[in-house]
């Protein structure tokens, strides 16, 4: 995988050399490249459009599977299935949620965006008809058509993630990642709350229906709107791609220039499982997949807990409830995109200020944010210790305020820390992976979409066991030693990281 070539067209703009003058970039290759040109000719407002419409298209993946949760006892009396058979549609749904975007990711990261973005939104669109169509005797189709509306939902997250990459420098990605983050982290709160509402007014039949107008718009919408960013065909988003890659109308990059434009060298397509070889991004995927597994687990619990300890509540009450967990990946997204990109920007003051003071170690005040000499696996995690204390305390808190049922008000304000604390670290884990393998932004995140759906799935299936058995305060409690003992991980991905990166650089520029 040629990861050092592949980082001459997603640069930082600081890192580039003075004006009028030619450089070589990791692989050796000769660029030339002024610091004023822009790392994409995309206006602030025109990116925040562009992120937003990929916010937008990723709400699919969480929300095509929770909202299928309340409906779960009619399709079961419908089909005259168990419930643990209907509950095995969720487990393939999450099992080609992980798989699929491995596939998709990798496309987008050689094909295109756009493309790759409306074939999942058109797979999904007819796989949701045909959900609303199946007949309750026929529960192969069932299954198969979950199977396939995984498929196509859930690579929208990989796809947005490599938009952002595309068009954002390190300095303004954490923003970008905050609002983006918004749209598939809403989905586990507002899913269960539509779910509920339209499968008790209208039937399970209608879940299916709305989720298949909804994605046929989000269709429509990107086909109409979303430019094509992959920076391999059109470079900073002045070459003009081919014909059918366009939207059908252009709102965005009104400075876009012809094909004579500059562009990147074409390059083989990557093996994304090879991303798992690299022990920086094991090591922060697996952190991650952790606090995804976990928090998982607390959403999948809310209901029955609830159900038990609070029997007045009706379904209604109960989806309302998942709004808790909801505001807080609100706030916790807002928050942590502004952190992110503030503590980058106090990090590359500080590195200035440094290179200007002793000039005599060789580092010039324009080079420190190039890869070789910016801490980004430091500046991004340096928060993450404390923000996972307060994720542990809050889970444990969690699950001894529903065995003692004491007031509903107090789980409800620790979902809003957890789902607070979890958006930041999910949002910050995304955010450097990006850091990490920019050029293959899309293919990294399906991989860290495998492993936390891997991890995620795994824990699930056992947690009503665990609770069953220890109660839900210990069961939290256990949950909350787990959060803490991945900790080390942060600070081992900060250690190997730098190294890590200097290996692939070396490696790639000896070939």
């Amino acid at each position: 995988m040629a990861d050092a070539k592949e980082l001459q067209v997603v640069v930082d703009p600081e890192a580039l050399p003075s004006a009028g003058k030619s450089s070589k970039n990791d692989a050796g290759v000769t660029t030339e490249a002024t610091q004023e040109k822009p790392f994409s000719i995309y206006t602030l407002k025109e990116k925040w459009f562009i992120v937003f419409l990929a916010s937008v298209a990723a709400v699919y993946s969480p929300l095509s599977a929770n909202i299928y949760f309340p409906a779960i006892p009619q399709i079961s009396d419908a089909f005259h299935r168990s419930i643990e058979l209907i509950n095995l549609t969720v487990t393939v749904y999450m099992v080609f949620q992980g798989v699929s975007p491995m596939l998709w990711g990798s496309m987008a990261d050689r094909i295109g965006r756009r493309p790759v973005f409306l074939a999942c939104l058109l797979v999904l669109a007819a796989s949701c008809l045909g959900l609303a169509l199946v007949p309750t005797s026929e529960y192969w189709a069932l299954l198969l058509l979950r199977c396939v509306q995984a498929a196509g939902s859930a690579s929208t997250i990989a796809l947005g993630a490599g938009v952002i990459g595309d068009i954002s420098t390190p300095a303004e990605r954490g923003g970008f990642f905050g609002l983006f983050m918004l749209g598939p982290q809403l989905g586990p709160a507002i899913g269960p709350v539509i779910g509920g509402a339209v499968a008790d007014k209208l039937g399970w039949r209608w879940i299916f229906w709305i989720m298949c107008i909804l994605s046929a718009t989000c269709f429509i919408f990107i086909l109409i709107f979303l430019p094509e960013t992959l920076r391999r065909m059109v470079g900073d988003g002045s070459v003009m791609e081919p014909r059918l890659y366009r939207p059908l109308l252009s709102v965005t990059g009104r400075g876009r220039k012809s094909r004579e434009a500059v562009k990147p060298p074409s390059r083989p397509l990557a093996n994304p499982f090879r991303l798992f070889t690299y022990p920086d991004i094991l090591t922060l995927l697996f952190f991650n997949g952790v606090v995804y597994a976990i928090f998982y687990s607390i959403t999948t619990s809310i209901s029955p807990l609830l159900t038990q300890m609070y029997p007045f509540l009706s379904e209604t009450d109960l989806g309302l409830c998942y709004l808790a967990t909801g505001g807080g990946m609100f706030l916790g997204s807002l928050i942590n995109g502004k952190l992110l990109d503030h503590q980058y920007a106090a990090k590359k003051k500080q590195l200035v200020k440094e290179a200007e003071a002793h000039p005599e170690k060789g580092i010039k005040p324009e080079d420190v944010t190039k890869h070789e000499h910016f801490p980004i696996e430091r500046t991004r995690l340096q928060n993450m210790p404390i923000v996972m204390l307060i994720f542990a305390a809050a889970c444990a808190g969690f699950g001894w305020s529903i065995q003692r049922g004491v007031s509903l008000a107090v789980p409800l304000i620790l979902q809003i820390i957890v789902g607070a604390a979890v958006l930041s670290v999910l949002n910050t884990c995304q955010t450097l992976t990006v850091d990490m393998i920019p050029s293959q932004s899309s293919s990294v995140t399906a991989c860290n979409n495998l492993v936390r759906c891997s991890m995620g799935a795994a824990l699930v299936s056992v947690i009503d066991l665990i609770i069953n058995a220890i109660g839900p305060g210990w069961t939290f409690v256990a949950l909350a030693g787990g959060s803490l003992a991945a900790i080390p991980l942060i600070w081992l991905t900060m250690w190997t990281g730098p190294r890590c990166r200097a290996q692939r650089r070396a490696r790639n520029t000896a070939t």
